[in-house]
């Protein structure tokens, strides 16, 4: 393709042209490089991309994988997928070849996120060090299965931290009453709480809510969408996976506070949010009432677990309560298991059982 030399200002300008996705011929330019050498390397990298030759720099396939992706992921997780390419992972790679980043690039640029540290001296998390590993691996696994790279770097290095975040928290049912008591004088951050911690919503579920979703001749509430606060704007999305749409049976006493509730909310339509709050605002709410009632500060998340080791201390059985609260029931099994002390137990017993039994029986024939 041309590179010319502009007399006028002393700079290079690029004209290449290329097919796009339709088949359609395109022409672009560019103006404004100080030396042919920068001409010519933006052109090869433009043809690259255009081309799909992994010669290009990791930056650039970037944007293809975005322009890939971006449009099958819900808006926030490509939010988040995308501040962690720009802060921890581009400014490491984003000049290096694809086809020439090797093993021993993944293990240095592993090495400086196991080895960063902010001004108070405080490391990443090791749940966060595999986060940031397993979305560099998703954009080689990308080149590997989309575009021919013979085989993804970051898989042979392996991955750094671990799965397994912080001890899991919850309240028992003493303390969620405590605490519901310092936090009546707000009846939206009361009923807001009392849907987390008897429904065991997630944050996301319980703010997307409308009159729309409660049938109280059935005494149900519809979980079919999520809210989140994304960049200034209030989106609705879909919810976190296929299994969280959900219908939850609500107790009586629950069923009565919410019409009460949604009668006292003037003007409300059926389609308005019922907690026109933030996600701050609950944090907010968490941390006083919790110092009011002299409980432990627990994470909002962490009422989803209260409600769930709740159902389990009742004797339901992992699907049950994966139906409940949109979780496959292999994960309540995986996520809960120490909560689940008395099957075992109950095992043990049943086994020394027939054991003894057994016994009992070779006496007597004897």
């Amino acid at each position: 393709m041309p590179v010319y030399k502009d007399e006028k200002t002393n700079t290079w300008r690029v004209i290449y042209r290329y097919k796009n996705a339709l088949g359609q011929r395109k022409q672009g330019q560019k103006r404004g490089f100080e030396t042919r050498r920068e001409a010519v390397a933006w052109e090869h990298e433009q043809m690259s991309k255009h081309e799909i030759k992994l010669d290009m720099t990791f930056e650039s396939f970037f944007e293809i994988y975005a322009n890939d992706m971006k449009n099958r992921v819900r808006e926030n997780t490509w939010k988040t997928k995308e501040s962690i390419y720009e802060k921890k992972i581009l400014p490491f790679f984003k000049d290096k070849r694809m086809n020439e980043i090797q093993v021993k690039d993944i293990i240095a640029w592993q090495n400086a996120m196991m080895d960063f540290a902010d001004k108070k001296g405080r490391h990443y998390s090791p749940v966060y060090l595999k986060t940031l590993h397993n979305q560099l691996s998703a954009v080689f696994n990308h080149a590997v299965k989309y575009y021919e790279l013979p085989s993804n770097p970051a898989a042979k290095a392996g991955a750094m931290g671990k799965r397994k975040g912080k001890e899991m928290l919850f309240w028992t049912q003493d303390e969620y009453k405590l605490f519901a008591e310092q936090i009546m004088d707000k009846p939206m951050s009361y009923y807001a709480f009392e849907m987390l911690y008897w429904c065991g919503l997630r944050e996301g579920e319980l703010l997307a809510l409308t009159q729309a979703d409660f049938d109280f001749t059935k005494k149900t509430v519809s979980i079919n969408k999520s809210y989140q606060r994304i960049n200034g704007r209030d989106v609705i999305t879909d919810p976190k996976t296929p299994k969280s749409n959900r219908i939850i049976k609500l107790p009586d006493f629950l069923a009565e506070e919410m019409q009460d509730y949604i009668s006292h909310i003037y003007g409300v339509q059926p389609d308005d949010r019922l907690f026109p709050i933030t996600k701050s605002y609950l944090h907010n709410e968490m941390t006083r009432g919790s110092a009011a009632a002299k409980v432990k500060r627990i994470r909002i998340h962490d009422l989803r677990h209260s409600h769930i080791s709740l159902l389990i201390d009742m004797g339901y059985s992992a699907v049950a309560i994966g139906e409940r609260v949109g979780h496959e029931s292999a994960e309540i099994t995986y996520q809960y298991a120490h909560l689940f002390p008395s099957v075992q137990s109950e095992m043990a017993n049943d086994l020394n059982n027939i054991k003894m039994g057994d016994e009992e029986d070779v006496g007597e024939e004897s």
